[in-house]
């Protein structure tokens, strides 16, 4: 009788070449093009296209017993997918998906033991390990962040031990206040432009300091800073609030709260926008689209709308995130998603009515923002669609310049209007780049927007950019970068501070950068090279949220912490 011929050994090495190749494209994108379609594409081509060659290669090409391939595609299906169910809910997508190559990886490192119960045991502990833990977001570049799932959150830590105001009550006198220093998003002319101010630019002999520090409710707001008033807005379990804080000591002095509650897997919970304030009153919106017109002296109700009400819009993906704009007797908000494009709404101040509902289609992060261009007031708004401009008192569509984003994508970044009041920059995440538009009109009513250049040297995501000196400082993805507003070309790109935001501080050519890891740093506005001046540590946790910075001090928050540091004059 002839000899069964023996069992050839398994051919290991193709397995090994896919799972290097899965991390390559999912990790080397993320850090050498942040924030593009190519960060996109390799991290679903290692999910997707990596885990099907590696499931391919072990059926019919890896030399196995064939009960032992189909034994293992069964493990690995039934236990990758019991373990998504059992996940905790902020995990199940990242168990699902960035799971894959950590599965595949430890799959593979396991044959190499020869025996099956290694294989099983590997097997189990690679997806039901991804059970134990939940996420509290991503970054900037996608990178989630992990903890054990029987941990507190950091909302709960704060809700746990916050001895703040309760709704209604007021701390100290409620004096009438009628002046803004910082009156809402990006300063008044929301731009992040802090003319003014001179600081000393050496930080290792006196760095910024340290006034106060206290943990705060989740959101990703900025603050106004009203008299001695510090405004924002944080999420507290099921309720949406505004509170405002003293300046000096970091206290709380009044509290707004009702019930909404917005939360997302990849930015958590919380409000979005930042608070408005004008003539004693504080103008808010809730990522659910409530919005709230408030006593800015006791955090009492004026009157309440509801945008997506209002206009029938869904809650967007990452909730409503429009600050409030204010101009003469209007209140002016963006309903990203409501039918037919209608999405700019104005508000009567006095008593909350809508007065015109204006076309601006398209998803967006962004908020109104107020320009004059060839003398006439208009209301500019950035969306998935271009860029629109509206006339302040009808809301009426005076230019539209489209730019579509592919699949409904949205835009997030304010305008940055150029000195010439005619220019007007849209940035654009996923590899789409900056665009300089020109706007003008004939003087009888008839408007163009024409395309200048487009360029990919700065590729912002969700991070908003200043100009200074002819030049555009911004990220490009998650890398500080600079380019000329004149003819788009990159000037310089260097110092990696995450997906951070930025003042500037014109009179020293001089970037106020925090980063998401929460360093305060200043970095030369320069037209020729990048340079870092300094750099310290200053909040704990992702920061996404927008810096002020007030009579020398500056001010912080993120989604766990808020803090004033004194700086250096």
């Amino acid at each position: 009788m002839t000899s069964p011929a023996p069992q050839k050994p398994l051919r290991l090495w193709p397995g090994v070449v896919i799972v290097v190749l899965q991390f390559i494209s999912l990790y080397a994108p993320g850090y050498l093009a942040p924030g593009t379609m190519v960060m996109f594409y390799g991290m679903m081509a290692s999910f997707t296209l990596g885990t099907l060659l590696l499931l391919i290669w072990w059926l019919f090409f890896s030399r196995a017993r064939w009960s032992d391939r189909l034994g293992g595609f069964a493990l690995l299906v039934l236990v990758h997918g019991t373990a998504v169910v059992l996940a905790d809910p902020t995990a199940k997508m990242v168990t699902l998906l960035p799971g894959l190559p950590w599965l595949c990886a430890i799959f593979v490192a396991s044959l190499f033991f020869g025996k099956r119960a290694v294989t099983v045991a590997a097997v189990l502990v690679a997806s039901l390990g991804w059970t134990l833990v939940r996420t509290d977001g991503v970054t900037g570049t996608m990178g989630s962040q992990y903890a054990w799932r029987w941990s507190a959150t950091a909302e709960e830590r704060f809700l746990a031990s916050d001895a703040s105001v309760v709704p209604g009550e007021v701390r100290g006198e409620a004096e009438a206040v009628e002046t803004a220093a910082w009156p809402g998003f990006r300063g008044a002319a929301r731009d992040d432009v802090l003319t003014g101010v001179t600081i000393n630019a050496d930080w290792s002999l006196n760095p910024p300091q340290e006034i106060w520090r206290r943990p705060v409710g989740p959101g990703w707001s900025s603050f106004a800073l009203v008299g001695n008033r510090l405004c924002t807005q944080e999420q507290r379990d099921e309720d949406e609030v505004v509170v405002c804080y003293d300046a000096a000591t970091g206290e709380p002095i009044w509290l707004y709260a009702y019930p909404a509650r917005f939360w997302e897997v990849m930015g958590g919970a919380g409000p979005r926008a930042t608070p408005t304030y004008h003539d004693g009153r504080l103008y808010t919106l809730g990522a659910t689209g409530v919005l709230n017109c408030l006593d800015a002296a006791t955090g009492e109700p004026v009157w309440t709308r509801n945008i997506a009400d209002d206009t029938g819009a869904l809650v967007p993906d990452w909730g409503f995130a429009s600050s409030p704009l204010v101009v003469d007797d209007l209140v002016i908000v963006h309903a990203a998603g409501a039918p037919e494009g209608e999405a700019v709404v104005a508000y009567d101040l006095a008593s909350g009515e809508p007065r015109w509902f204006g076309q601006a289609g398209g998803a967006s992060y962004s908020s109104p923002h107020l320009t004059t261009i060839d003398d006439v007031r208009q209301v500019v708004m950035v969306t998935g669609e271009g860029a629109f401009g509206l006339e302040v008192e009808t809301g009426e569509a005076l230019w539209k310049h489209e730019w579509l984003l592919d699949s409904n994508g949205s835009r997030v970044l304010q305008p940055a209007i150029l000195e010439d009041g005619r220019g007007i920059l849209i940035g654009t995440s996923f590899g789409m780049g900056t665009r300089r538009i020109s706007v003008s009109s004939d003087g009888s009513g008839t408007w163009t927007a024409n395309e200048d250049w487009t360029s990919r040297g700065l590729k912002p995501y969700f991070n908003d950019l200043v100009v200074h000196r002819g030049t555009a400082f911004g990220f490009d993805g998650n890398i500080l970068a600079a380019i000329d507003v004149s003819t788009g070309e990159r000037v310089w790109k260097g110092g990696r501070y995450g997906n951070g935001q930025m003042l500037l501080l014109p009179d020293q050519d001089l970037l106020l950068v925090l980063s998401e890891r929460g360093e305060l740093a200043l970095v030369r506005a320069s037209t020729e090279r990048f340079e870092e001046l300094a750099r310290i540590p200053a909040l704990d946790g992702k920061t996404w949220n927008h810096p002020i910075v007030v009579d020398g001090v500056v001010y912080l928050r993120n989604a766990e912490e808020a803090a004033a540091y004194r700086l250096p004059m």
